[in-house]
């Protein structure tokens, strides 16, 4: 295991190191290893009570609801700062063979609560900086046990950062915050939301890991060349992502565009659908009738709608360039269509469309799309329509 670690305060860092510990043991853990408190990120080694040994690394920081000059009164926050703040940004890192589950939270001791932020989201990260979150969620995590909520604030350029579903939980839910971790390590926000519902309707921190249904595809006549390389068959393949969580949600990852180009494959008129890889680059590219090929985009909405309960799509970027920070937003030129999952909503894989030069510009940045998209009457889910206006 090779990741950077921080000379810390042993004093100011043992409580939290403290309760992770004691959190664990009142889950029915038992605590094989763990590093010295004057060192951090923390890493934890402990066997469940299933039997199951598992890892943790957790960047851990001190949670309070100081006062603060020209914050709201009803403010918590947790800093996130190892060292001297250099103005570098540091790596949150993640194990490549998944036996270490990250994780990056802040400890509020007075009232036994933890805040969980996702560790992908802030890969990488400045020393230091704030995560803020409001009395009412602070309250609520008391009151449920388990509960998450979406956060979104401005950068120092005054634009808006893209949203993050912050988790929280007690002392007796942390076990199971632990295998949420580890179930959601790379999705993006809406199914964050969805899978962090699940473990709440489950209300059981003994639970062996938290799961979405993924579609089974009809088995080719055919092998596929995996038959071959993995020496498998088509179901044991199957059977290999159903039995393991983490590969199952690396697998969710490209669900949504799966669905989308099979369904789309199915449409009359159209006669290619193309998957296409590499970063920077849409989703899907399509002909219609023999168009030129139209480029698709297919975001995810996130799992909580608007007061009016249409869904919403966070359109941006995780990341921005240091140089350009409206490089964040996409521009109306990059792809024709926008194609919106509904599954973090109705929990069913299905799809509606907008042209992209029909959504609203960005209020600051010119030239680019604005990131708060409302699936309304507007968009259609039906393709043809969008896709035949697309060609005109």
């Amino acid at each position: 295991m090779k990741y950077r670690t921080y000379s810390v305060s042993k004093r100011n860092k043992q409580p939290l190191l403290d309760f992770m510990l004691s959190s664990l043991s009142k889950c029915g853990c038992t605590i094989l290893h763990h590093s010295p408190s004057d060192e951090a990120p923390f890493r934890v080694t402990f066997e469940a009570p299933d039997g199951e040994r598992m890892g943790i690394v957790a960047y851990a920081f001190l949670a309070n609801s100081r006062k603060t000059r020209n914050r709201p009164g009803d403010e918590h926050r947790f800093q996130v700062k190892y060292g001297s703040n250099d103005g570098q940004l540091h790596e949150v890192w993640q194990d490549p063979f998944e036996l270490y589950t990250t994780l990056f939270l802040g400890i509020n001791l007075e009232r036994s609560v933890f805040i969980g932020a996702d560790p992908s989201l802030h890969n990488p990260t400045p020393f230091f900086m704030s995560i803020e979150f409001k009395e009412d969620n602070a309250s609520e995590i008391l009151d449920k046990n388990w509960t998450h909520w979406e956060r979104q604030k401005r950068s120092t350029t005054g634009l808006e950062e893209p949203v993050e579903v912050l988790v929280g939980g007690t002392e007796e839910s942390f076990l199971g915050y632990v295998r949420f971790e580890r179930a959601a390590k790379g999705l993006d926000q809406g199914h964050r939301a969805l899978l962090a519902d699940k473990i709440g309707e489950l209300k059981s921190t003994s639970i062996s890991e938290p799961t979405l249904s993924i579609p089974v595809f009809p088995q080719q006549i055919v092998l596929h060349t995996l038959t071959e390389e993995f020496e498998l068959s088509h179901s044991e393949i199957l059977d290999l992502i159903h039995s393991a969580p983490r590969l199952k949600m690396a697998v969710r990852g490209w669900v949504a565009e799966a669905h989308l180009q099979r369904y789309l494959s199915t449409v009359p008129g159209i006669t290619e659908c193309l998957s296409l890889k590499g970063d920077g680059r849409p989703d899907l590219a399509i002909r219609y009738r023999g168009s030129h090929l139209l480029y698709l985009e297919c975001k995810n909405v996130l799992r909580r709608t608007y007061s009016d309960g249409l869904p919403r799509v966070d359109f941006q970027r995780t990341r921005a360039s240091k140089s350009d920070p409206c490089s964040r937003y996409y521009r109306p030129d990059e792809f024709e269509i926008l194609a919106a999952c509904l599954h973090p909503c109705t929990e069913k894989w299905e799809f509606s469309f907008t042209l992209t030069r029909d959504l609203s510009p960005h209020a600051k940045c010119e030239g680019r799309l604005s990131n708060n998209v409302r699936v309304d009457s507007k968009w259609s889910p039906d393709p043809l329509p969008v896709i035949t206006r697309a060609v005109e």
